[in-house]
């Protein structure tokens, strides 16, 4: 009884949201996964639960976990990716694990000095649940977040049970897609920019196409993996169970407002809708934003003529130290002249200010940021582009069609692959 009547004051609460938007006609909210209790809650009670999650894991205005709680689900632990489980760590920050204040639960980090669960993280987990809301874009790593959680499910044979979440950025697929030498934590698999998938679907993907890494095991976890054998973890794969909870009335045609910005620097759907286009600013000299009141939509640099858009780079939360911190840099501004986002951004990558700062910039051999000199793959840039011919070619002054007509042979293979692990109806 409890229980059902938590989930109805859920949905009278989502059915009055509906009201204020129209009263024109009928609303069906997009409800992601987390929604459906009645299809997960009995794949829970009675068990030992390891939530992956961070602060847009919700319910309504309720966190999962308290949720979960409140209805009587027994949880362990809770895993946090990058920023943190309450999303307020700089981007790159290694964030230690701890206990949680509000809950009292272990949080262990699988960001900085670990990425996935090893078997003393899971030796009081029955069931693992993930639970995260991505934006749908390659270098945001949440997706290899999720890749390292489904190979630890596998390795120590453990039932995941998947949330899913509507796609900010699912109507379209566009960008270069990765190539096998340009893997890191920004780019683990061959998948463009833009790969227009909710991370149901590409968790389907991983395990349809063969792309985890089926025996992998972290040089330094080592002696835990050994400690876990004993304890009786066995690494079989055969009776691995992932299941998917889908969302409610989404589709990829479906414009989907984040209720909960989903980082530090991703504050608001105008950022949303310009980062895969301009986090390629993160690989140059170029200030991308951070610390200033719309990352990713505010971008420049000092030496730019003061004729253009000036702003200064301040330290703020998720940012302590931006590039340019305190000093004023010119360029543009592309959230005044928001128009609802450019009608999306056209449902394309925008290349055309990444071409014209590089055409600006005064020195161009220091344009894009390398560690290490000559090595192609050192260059964050490179990273980011999953390749090393988009800096070629910006380098060559090639034409943003040209750039894209390079892009449409792997897109297409690409998009026949995706085909198979689509559940929900397609943009086309």
């Amino acid at each position: 009884m409890k229980e059902c009547l938590f989930i109805a004051l859920i949905f009278l609460n989502e059915f009055l949201f509906a009201q204020t938007i129209t009263t024109i006609k009928p609303v069906f909210p997009i409800l992601p996964g987390a929604y459906q209790t009645e299809a997960y809650l009995p794949l829970l009670k009675g068990k030992r639960v390891g939530v992956f999650a961070n602060q847009t894991s919700a319910i309504g205005n309720t966190h999962l976990v308290d949720s979960l709680q409140h209805l009587g689900i027994t949880i362990t632990k809770v895993f946090a990716p990058e920023h943190g489980f309450r999303g307020t760590a700089d981007a790159g920050e290694t964030v230690g694990s701890y206990t949680d204040r509000a809950t009292g639960i272990q949080v262990v980090s699988l960001y900085g000095k670990k990425y996935q669960p090893n078997a003393l993280d899971l030796f009081d987990v029955d069931v693992m649940l993930f639970d995260i809301q991505d934006v749908g874009v390659r270098f945001y790593t949440f997706i290899s977040s999720l890749q390292g959680f489904l190979e630890s499910a596998i390795q120590y044979n453990k039932p995941l049970v998947l949330l899913d979440r509507p796609n900010p950025n699912g109507f379209y697929v566009d960008g270069p897609v990765l190539e096998k030498e340009f893997t890191s934590f920004v780019g683990k698999q061959p998948v463009p920019v833009v790969y227009g998938m909710t991370m149901g679907e590409y968790a389907k993907m991983l395990l349809g196409e063969k792309w985890l890494d089926w025996k992998y095991v972290r040089k330094e976890d080592k002696q835990s993996t050994s400690l876990g054998q004993l304890l009786g973890f066995e690494e079989k794969h055969t009776n691995f169970k992932l299941t998917v909870i889908p969302c409610k009335h989404y589709t990829h045609s479906s414009k989907y407002v984040l209720p909960i910005k989903p980082s530090p620097n991703l504050p608001d759907m105008a950022s949303i809708y310009w980062y895969p286009s301009t986090c390629f600013f993160e690989g140059t000299t170029l200030s991308e934003g951070r610390g200033t009141d719309h990352p990713f939509c505010i971008f420049g640099h000092p030496s730019f003529p003061d004729t253009l858009y000036s702003f200064v780079p301040s330290a703020k939360l998720g940012a302590r130290e931006p590039k340019f911190k305190d000093k004023t840099c010119y360029g543009w501004n592309v959230f005044a002249t928001n128009n609802v986002v450019l009608h999306k951004l056209n449902n394309t990558l925008n290349l055309h200010y990444l071409l014209k700062a590089y055409q600006l910039y005064p020195s161009k051999d220091s344009f894009f940021i390398s560690t290490i000199a000559g090595g192609t793959q050192e260059f964050f840039f490179n990273k980011l582009a999953g390749n090393n011919l988009l800096m070629q070619q910006i380098k060559e002054g090639k034409s943003e069609a040209l750039i894209r007509k390079s892009w449409q042979p792997k897109l297409a293979a690409f998009m026949a692959i995706r085909k198979k692990y689509l559940l929900y109806k397609d943009f086309r």
